[in-house]
């Protein structure tokens, strides 16, 4: 149990003690970390309590202090500020929490339960590669996925790939009509960035067409809909559906490009998934499930034969799920998708993490799933977050405007590497070593700036910034791991050395200032776990990890370690910078974030 929790409960028995008859409402017990500028460590808050007690925040801080002084050995001194109690932890509290976690791997983790959960994210599109828009979806989804395995639920990474469609069928076309048989092999390029380079030949050809088509006086709405590439990709669409063995062919054989530049992609951003879905396998369960709606009269058909769902009564429009000539649509797909991952896990939530352009998608999803009686509809969630721009403004994969991830990774790597060079910190690297440190700084640096904001908000990225050594960057922690490590090895001491290194520590010395500081905030890294669990947020770990990092500089700049005052000082900061390093390589490795034992 952590200290605030501790601290609760003891709050709340102690009032209970000292006022029987009241009725308090013990949920309102909160504990907080102490403001810097006030002595304690922690905070009990008052004013829920003053006014059903009728009491003078003083007399209460005071009797409650009193009590817990009086029935506990966790506290050693108190003092009430307006209407807060702040508690002074004893110091002979921290010896032991030292040697109860300084090497314990899983400090911070909850125990195993029985709740399923899956998290879809990434589902990229087979016609274009992955791009920089893609990155803090991957970073999020991988992020939250590992955040909730360490709180103990049973959690699946899935990725749903849109591999049919009309965006499919445009680079497709394109292919056919300008590739010449162009492959991966012949050209030397990535097979998705091969495929995603036709899509944009599409829609350059397309927009070409239209052009043509109004002056020679055809209406803009008819020579959008009436361009012959468009209509053979619309054709292709249909005979996909239909099963056409040579339209399916060329659909395989283009995909399969593309899977192999996914592959190379996440593997370089150390992404991976327990589960892959496909729309081409999905939209077939969705478009009976549509059917059976339509039969029980849930859905409703025009005369155009296409499939409706009428949700005005509850605040929104009809929603298109089968086209007149029977083709799906992305609804269509994601009713089948929902429907086949309860199925396979039986999941008690199945989070989709999504851009916030698609809030209304994803609330008529839920609502459709609510009135077709489908089990899975409970637990849909969809973790909505905003989009990243680059200071250029957005991106457009359509026009060819977007900038892909693998040149993104590129570029942070090479300012990695010009800040190293330029900071002269390459000396007593290996060539190796020093490639491995550039890809762990630049793409570290890449993966905090894109976690760092909480994710409903919009963020610019500044790969410049992101990659400041003094800011508030990855490299910043990446910085303060490798001077622990420094520490580490001057003392010949591993990363997690074993209780024996410690087995004659005692602790009978008041604590300074700055050792107190770094031990109740390292403290609190369980508390902060659960809340980054319970939010979804990544950014909570990023902000903890940084201010640990801060804090263990300043901690650091004012104590020495390997001349320490005495033994006991020195194998005590010991044990807090092990267990600092600790924590920030968990942290971070949740996050996907490497952390070099020399920079």
């Amino acid at each position: 149990m952590t200290l605030s929790a501790q601290i609760k409960c003891l709050s709340t028995d102690a009032l209970q003690v000292l006022f029987p008859d009241a009725a308090l409402d013990s949920s309102q017990v909160t504990v907080n970390l102490t403001k810097p500028e006030f002595s304690g460590h922690y905070t009990v808050v008052l004013f829920p309590f003053v006014k059903a007690l009728r009491m003078k925040p003083a007399d209460l801080g005071k009797q409650l202090g009193d009590y817990l002084l009086a029935h506990s050995t966790l506290f050693s001194a108190f003092e009430t500020v307006s209407g807060f109690l702040n508690l002074t932890i004893q110091d002979a509290y921290w010896p032991g929490f030292l040697l109860n976690n300084f090497n314990n791997t899983q400090y911070g983790e909850a125990p195993k339960q029985d709740y399923r959960v899956m998290l879809e994210y990434s589902s990229p599109n087979t016609n274009k590669p992955l791009h920089f828009g893609h990155l803090r979806n991957n970073f999020l989804g991988f992020a939250v996925s590992n955040i909730l395995k360490a709180q103990g639920q049973q959690v699946v990474m899935a990725n749903l790939v849109n591999d049919r469609g009309i965006h499919i069928c445009k680079s497709m076309v394109a292919w056919q009509q300008y590739g010449q048989g162009a492959t991966p092999e012949s050209t030397g390029q990535k097979g998705d960035h091969l495929v995603g380079d036709y899509y944009v030949r599409f829609n350059d050809a397309y927009k070409a067409e239209v052009a043509a088509l109004v002056a020679a006086g055809k209406d803009q709405a008819l020579a959008e809909k009436e361009a012959p590439i468009m209509q053979a990709a619309q054709d292709l669409l249909r005979q996909w559906e239909a099963g056409n063995t040579e339209v399916r062919k060329l659909w395989e054989m283009m995909n399969g490009w593309v899977y192999q530049g996914f592959n190379k992609s996440y593997q370089r951003l150390g992404i991976h998934f327990d589960k892959y879905y496909y729309e081409s396998d999905t939209y077939l369960l969705g478009k009976k499930i549509v059917e059976s709606g339509l039969k029980n009269g849930v859905l409703f058909q025009k005369e155009d034969g296409s499939v409706w769902i009428d949700l005005t009564a509850d605040g929104l429009d009809q929603k298109l799920l089968l086209r007149g000539d029977g083709t799906s649509v992305y609804m269509t797909q994601d009713i089948g998708t929902a429907r086949l991952k309860y199925e396979d896990y039986k999941l008690n939530q199945s989070i989709y993490v999504i851009a916030d352009e698609q809030n209304y998608h994803m609330q008529v999803l839920k609502l459709i799933m609510q009135k077709l009686n489908e089990p899975a509809a409970a637990g849909i969630y969809h973790l909505s977050y905003g989009m990243v721009e680059l200071p250029t403004g957005r991106m457009k994969s359509r026009e060819g405007t977007v900038v892909d991830a693998d040149d993104m990774m590129d570029e942070m790597i090479r300012l990695a590497q010009e800040q190293t060079v330029a900071a002269g910190k390459t000396e007593g690297f290996s060539q190796t070593e020093l490639d491995t440190l550039y890809e762990t700084i630049g793409l570290g640096a890449l993966k905090f700036y894109l976690l760092r904001v909480e994710p409903k908000k919009k963020m610019i990225f500044d790969p410049k910034e992101s990659i400041d050594l003094h800011g508030y960057t990855a490299t910043f922690i990446q910085y303060a791991h490798a001077r622990i490590c420094s520490i580490l090895r001057r003392e010949n001491l591993p990363l997690l050395p074993d209780r024996s290194h410690f087995q004659n520590f005692t602790h009978t010395q008041s604590l300074s200032k700055g050792e107190a500081a770094l031990l109740i905030l390292l403290e609190q890294y369980p508390a902060m776990m659960a809340t980054a669990a319970l939010e979804y947020n990544p950014s909570v770990l990023c902000n903890f990890a940084f201010t640990v990092a801060q804090s263990f500089n300043s901690f650091y700049d004012d104590h020495s370690i390997t001349k320490a005052e005495n033994e006991e000082k020195k194998l005590l900061r010991l044990m807090m910078i092990i267990l600092t390093a600790q924590v920030l390589r968990h942290s971070m490795n949740l996050l996907g974030i490497r952390l070099p034992e020399k920079m």
